[in-house]
């Protein structure tokens, strides 16, 4: 089976789609690519790319197709809207150009925002005569109004009916929450919604010693957060439950990761004079395992609001494959697969209190307690969101025609 990937982001960025499409190629697929010139997260053209060249190159058995891409630059909004609107004209226009002669059997969009990335799939696939599977990663409209990038309601009402039309061209969506899938039926019409979640990282079945940590915690009772650091993950919470307990000496808060208020973050721990709050900045994902297993446990939080509810940040499957505690600051889907699992304690997001609780409460547990849970995440994880195994399921998705989806 003959696969296209269309989506903005990949290899040499990192992001969860290149590992789906290895996985893929290890099913036995024929995996193509069509993506843009690699620039995120720094907002410039990486190295040995252009932001304005053509062509195609091969990464570990895939054929990747590249159109130009403006660089997102600091992500200001006018530059962010070049960005994405630069990958949807020149993917449209050019990328029909670099696959001609490309035999394709299925369009595979991988929907992150701005879903409107789709675009190009749904020309292709009309050019191609090929199914069109789009995997809603994130809710549109109501991203936008969330984030407070877009405010007015006549422009959020035509971005619903463009996003209902993308959802009616595509013969099957998939969605990577249960929480999606209502809101997205209202809004695709006859077209197919079916749950298919976020796998984890190819990098937790990798041992310690294959990629060592690149630095030892204390002792105590030390708490990672491991990932994004942005408008969504709530720092507030993170910074009034570290306020709550800095006169308990063994716990400290250790942040590993970016984003775009880690300079707010770390300017707020030092007016505040946090002491208990260690940043160890972004590191390659081929550390995470290591420095996860150093972890007492693992933190998650995201700011409130029904749209965050509804989603599971991806860095949950990470912590479930980790096999460490988890410490959950978030509502709706992401806590309830914590609970699920046994993995971890939650709080109902954006309560300081709440978070510090539930922080002392871990902290109290024997040690054969906290393994328990470690144990119940990595069982939770293998029987749902183990690579290999989405994969196959994937596959399957795929194979499907359209009548059958």
């Amino acid at each position: 089976m003959r696969v296209l990937i269309v989506s903005q982001y990949f290899w040499p960025e990192s992001f969860r789609i290149n590992e789906i499409a290895l996985a893929l190629r290890d099913e036995g697929c024929d995996v193509m690519v069509l993506t843009g010139q690699p620039n995120y997260p720094e907002g410039v053209s990486f190295r040995g790319y252009s932001w304005w060249s053509i062509g195609s190159e091969k990464f570990e058995g895939l054929t990747i197709f590249r159109v130009p891409l403006i660089p997102r630059g600091k992500a200001g909004a006018m530059r962010l809207a070049l960005n994405y609107l630069s990958f949807i004209i020149f993917a449209t226009f050019i990328g029909p150009f670099l696959l001609r002669g490309q035999e394709i059997d299925r369009i595979f969009v991988f929907g992150l925002s701005p879903i409107l990335q789709a675009i190009p799939g749904i020309w292709l696939a009309h050019l191609k005569r090929a199914p069109l599977i789009t995997w809603v990663q994130d809710l549109w409209p109501e991203s936008l109004s969330v984030t407070g990038f877009v405010s007015n309601k006549m422009i959020l009402k035509m971005v619903s009916r463009l996003v209902c039309w993308i959802y009616r061209k595509s013969d099957l969506i998939l969605v990577q929450s249960l929480a999606f899938i209502d809101p997205v039926k209202k809004m695709a019409g006859p077209t197919p919604v079916r749950y298919h979640p976020n796998p984890g990282d190819f990098a937790f079945s990798m041992t310690e010693n294959d990629c060592p940590p690149p630095f030892s915690v204390k002792s105590g009772f030390n708490v990672v957060f491991a990932g994004n650091m942005g408008a969504v993950q709530s720092l507030d919470t993170i910074l009034g439950a570290a306020e709550i307990l800095r006169q308990d000496k063994s716990i400290k808060l250790i942040m590993v990761g970016g984003g775009s208020r880690v300079e707010w973050l770390m300017s707020e721990v030092v007016r505040r004079g946090l002491t208990n709050i260690d940043f160890q900045g972004r590191l390659p994902l081929s550390f995470m395992p290591a420095i996860m297993a150093q972890a007492s446990a693992l933190l998650v939080s995201l700011s409130r609001g029904q749209i965050m509810s509804q989603t599971i940040p991806s860095k949950i499957q990470a912590y479930l494959a980790a096999g460490r505690p988890i410490i959950a600051s978030l509502d709706g889907e992401g806590g309830r697969i914590i609970l699920e699992a046994g993995a971890g304690v939650v709080a109902p997001s954006e309560d300081v209190r709440g978070l510090a609780n539930a922080i002392l409460e871990l902290s109290a547990m024997g040690k054969d307690e906290l393994a328990g849970m470690g144990q119940k995440a990595r069982t939770y994880y293998e029987e749902n969101f183990e690579p290999r195994l989405l994969a196959q399921k994937l596959k399957k998705l795929l194979a499907m025609r359209p009548g059958e989806f």
